[in-house]
């Protein structure tokens, strides 16, 4: 019997699962109380469903089931005393709606007990992923739960700016608990994995409307990648209102503050620029993080994931997380019953520490979300009809370690100068840097965001649909190589099958938990392929 099996994200051991410990780092024992957290939310969902509650009156389950869901992402969250504490958490929730309904029911996940850690890490050997022993199933389940996974984290991130849409609990409850009913068949998983991408769609749209209501619409930014000599913070993950009130805490206090990997398009927005101890960006993709973080030399938050295991006890003391993240030994910033966090001591470490060792230097642009690229229609639309732009190839997605993602970096250096590179995501950091021009003005590069900005390029599609006056997003002139890695990008995949986008090619591998079966039918019913050579996947792309 295997440690653990964990097959959730691109970098599965063997392209089929990690079984002894998580190439991300996490132990047997943090992916085994995931996997007991995932079946306990599965338990509170068939009560919510058994007793007919709407989402609307369950605001304090709905919030923990979203968290939950969230600390289960892939290198978010490696604290086995936090993910513990969640079990018990959601275990409390599941009895107290369960007794207030008076259910009489014989599922084992809305009944279960665990005493100690020992007995969860039992328990969790018997309910994880293997435990559904059909693998078309297995598969099914496991793509819905992780769809599931990255809507939750843009539902988190809108919650926290106040924004909430309970169609989207009500449907987190509905798939759970579909994940635990075996009178459903493949047709029927089928039918609910797309569902999921609608549900992804307006998860996306409301993370949308919450970061543009509170921060301004993206605006084309170019952002310093130097350093100036005085201490600072270094700011990694997602999270917009964890970085506002870090500056908050910040200003005036001789503190600057860089952003770090995914949290980079915070340069984009009006609200940042005020703030004249936002110097920068530090850095690359998430995981080039560890050098990166020791030549910083202050302190690092991490509001979400992608957290590396630090490799020695100096880094781990400069490490700090907030929100769904967390690491052992490192210290972990709550937020007070308003939704104030304290960032004083992150503060207070800065000023003891050296300033930044520059890594390199120079500007980089970016800002091209849905409304910035939307006011430049005239040009777009100018450039598409004259043939200055024949093709735009959707490039959004995750970045990762594997030496075959160097294909990414190739592929935008070989791409034809009448094509344009629409991205979001840390995927972009293979080819955001290279000097690749213009059409016109128009940056071949345009950087929509962060992964949750995948949104922009939906609605950017659908824009020049409408000027072009086309009957699909598939007839415009734009083809989708995406990379992945984690659960945000395969929400981001559900939504555009969801919307009818055929023929996106993903890489750099498929992911391990799509069954031969699953995977043929999203081949056959959507056009899904894995990547290729350079030279031949370029030509098909301008071909079509």
């Amino acid at each position: 019997m295997s440690n653990m099996f964990c097959y959730q994200c691109q970098e599965a051991s063997r392209g089929t699962g990690c079984e002894i410990i998580g190439v991300c780092g996490k132990s047997p024992e943090v992916a085994n109380l995931q996997d007991l957290l995932i079946y306990t939310l599965k338990g509170v969902s068939q009560v919510v469903m058994a007793g007919g509650l709407e989402a609307s009156t369950l605001t304090k389950v709905n919030h923990e089931v979203i968290n939950s869901l969230f600390m289960t992402i892939t290198n978010a969250n490696f604290d086995e005393d936090a993910i513990e504490a969640q079990i018990r958490k959601m275990i409390a929730y599941r009895d107290e709606l369960k007794s207030s309904l008076n259910l009489d029911v014989k599922s084992d996940a809305m009944n279960f007990e665990v005493t100690n850690r020992a007995s969860m890490l039992k328990k969790a050997a018997l309910v994880g992923v293997l435990s559904t022993k059909d693998e078309d199933v297995r598969s099914l389940r496991e793509l819905i739960i992780y769809g599931l996974k990255g809507m939750a984290a843009y539902a988190h991130h809108a919650l926290n700016i106040g924004k909430e849409n309970h169609e989207i609990y009500g449907f987190v409850y509905e798939a759970l608990a579909a994940t635990q009913d075996n009178s459903l068949g493949a047709d029927d998983l089928v039918a609910l994995t797309l569902k999921t991408g609608e549900l992804g769609v307006q998860a996306m749209a409301l993370l949308d409307n919450a970061n543009t209501s509170m921060f301004g619409n993206p605006e084309v930014t170019e952002v310093n990648i130097g350093v100036r000599n005085r201490p600072a913070i270094l700011i990694s993950g997602h999270d917009l209102t964890d970085l506002k009130q870090l500056l908050e805490q910040t200003r005036g206090t001789g503190v600057d503050v860089y952003t770090h990997s995914e949290m980079l398009p915070a340069h984009y927005y009006p609200e940042f620029k005020k703030y004249d101890n936002f110097v920068g960006n530090y850095g690359n993709a998430w995981w080039k993080q560890v050098e990166e973080f020791e030549s910083f030399n202050g302190p690092i938050l991490f509001t979400t994931n992608c957290i590396v295991p630090p490799r020695n006890e100096s880094l781990r003391n400069r490490i700090f997380t907030t929100g769904a993240s967390g690491y052992p030994g490192c210290v972990h910033v709550e937020a007070d019953a308003d939704g104030v966090k304290d960032f004083s001591e992150i503060i207070e470490l800065a000023k003891t520490l050296e300033a930044p060792t520059e890594i390199e230097t120079g500007k980089i642009i970016g800002g091209f979300a849905h409304a910035q690229v939307v006011a430049l229609a005239d040009k777009v639309v100018d450039a598409v009809k004259s043939g200055a732009i024949r093709k735009f190839v959707v490039m959004a997605g995750c970045d990762g370690r594997m030496n075959q993602r160097n294909y990414y970096t190739e592929f935008a250096e070989k791409l034809p100068q009448d094509a344009v590179i629409l991205t979001a995501g840390c995927a972009k950091y293979r080819y955001n840097k290279l000097p690749l021009g213009d059409i016109g003005g128009i940056p071949r590069v345009l950087d929509a965001g962060q992964c949750n900005d995948s949104y922009s390029l939906v609605v950017i599609a659908m824009k020049l649909k409408e000027i072009f006056g086309l009957d699909s997003l598939n007839d415009l002139p734009i083809a989708y190589n995406i990379a992945w890695y984690e659960q945000k990008a395969v929400i981001v995949l559900l939504a555009l099958l969801y919307l009818g986008v055929k023929n996106i090619h993903l890489g750099p591998t498929l992911p391990a938990f799509l069954s031969p079966n699953v995977a043929n039918v999203l081949v056959e019913k959507f056009g899904i392929a894995t990547i290729g050579e350079v030279d031949e996947d370029i030509e098909l792309f301008m071909a079509n």
